[in-house]
């Protein structure tokens, strides 16, 4: 059982109530129960600070608390970053399992780490290495030549092809294929296509998360790269000889074409295409469905519509946009004053 005093002293915060009060659960702020933790972030919740049935909420440094309520606070830095370290520490039931179970197959010159998990039907192909405590879940296929980093998870479904590359304290969700072809032909005189042999692989490094059903292309020649930190959401298509820059997120059904080069720290909404061959600066953020369709070169700007354009702009546009009824409507008025003639 954890007591708020704890808490406290963990996140280095500032108390405000009892440091006895027992933590046993956590919880939703509009959605509190008793003797859980809480927090609140969004000032849309904020209604819920005397209202909430946690007992425990954990509030930013400026935050104005309620006087009149028996509830414990406390004041954080980050009250979100605050809650997701002790959710991990202490709330988090998953535990992965452990050993080589029956039905596997492991091709040869491949040396099994003393630690590590091997699910069910699991097909580990020819001079594949493993690095210590990888976790590979049932239905998961590695290619030859392949490398799979320290504590990297692997879950049902996963397909990794042949010469991939998988740094340390990864995790790969069900359904994503590594180093399918890139999308790669030569229109002939007679209309019809040859395929251009895809011949790169695709390098993934370390600390990288990968959602459910993400498709991310092996290159023409060299690599496609997904730096250390990435996060990709599920459903996300990343094509051939792309490279996505260190710590940069990207969320569901984005679509990224060749050769595209995005640098690090960016941040992508959701249903966001890019086409191919352009350059995104360090820190740029772009906002869901947008249409990327040149170059973005100016670092830590903010981008929205299709095809894109400054977030400031998009704002003025939206509001000229609204009153296009009016002044359409007026334009009329003056050309019947006028007689004119469309």
């Amino acid at each position: 059982m954890l007591k708020a005093g704890q808490i406290c002293i963990e996140l280095n915060g500032e108390l405000s109530g009892n440091a006895d009060q027992n933590v046993s659960s956590v919880s939703k702020i509009d959605m509190g129960a008793e003797d859980s933790l809480s927090f609140l972030s969004n000032p849309k919740y904020e209604s819920f600070l005397e209202n909430t049935k946690a007992s425990v909420i954990l509030v930013s440094k400026n935050q104005n608390i309620p006087t009149n309520t028996d509830k414990t606070f406390i004041k954080v830095d980050d009250p979100y970053n605050s809650f997701c370290i002790i959710l991990g520490k202490y709330f988090n039931p998953k535990t992965h399992p452990s050993g080589i179970k029956t039905n596997t197959f492991v091709s040869e010159n491949v040396v099994l780490p003393q630690e590590i998990y091997l699910g069910e039907f699991s097909y580990i192909g020819k001079n594949v290495k493993l690095g210590y405590n990888v976790k590979i879940y049932p239905n998961v296929y590695i290619g030859d030549n392949s490398e799979i980093g320290e504590n990297t998870i692997l879950f049902s479904g996963v397909n990794i092809y042949d010469d991939m590359k998988i740094g340390s304290n990864c995790i790969i969700h069900s359904g994503t294929v590594i180093g399918s072809d890139g999308f790669g032909f030569v229109r002939q005189n007679d209309g019809t296509y040859v395929k251009i042999p895809q011949i790169g692989n695709v390098v993934i490094e370390n600390d990288v998360e990968i959602g459910a059903n993400c498709t991310i292309d092996r290159a023409t020649m060299g690599s496609t790269i997904i730096r250390q930190g990435v996060k990709l959401d599920n459903l996300i298509h990343i094509a051939h000889n792309v490279e996505i820059g260190k710590n940069s997120v990207i969320a569901g059904q984005t679509g990224i074409s060749g050769s595209v080069r995005m640098d690090e720290n960016c941040v992508v909404g959701g249903q966001v295409g890019f086409v191919g061959h352009i350059y995104i600066a360090k820190g740029t953020q772009i906002g869901a469905q947008s249409g990327i369709v040149k170059s973005i070169t100016e670092p830590g700007q903010k981008w929205i519509g299709s095809p894109a354009i400054h977030l400031q702009d998009a704002f003025k546009s939206q509001v000229i946009y609204k009153k296009l009824p009016e002044i359409d409507k007026k334009i009329n008025e003056l050309e019947k004053k006028l007689n004119v003639k469309k």
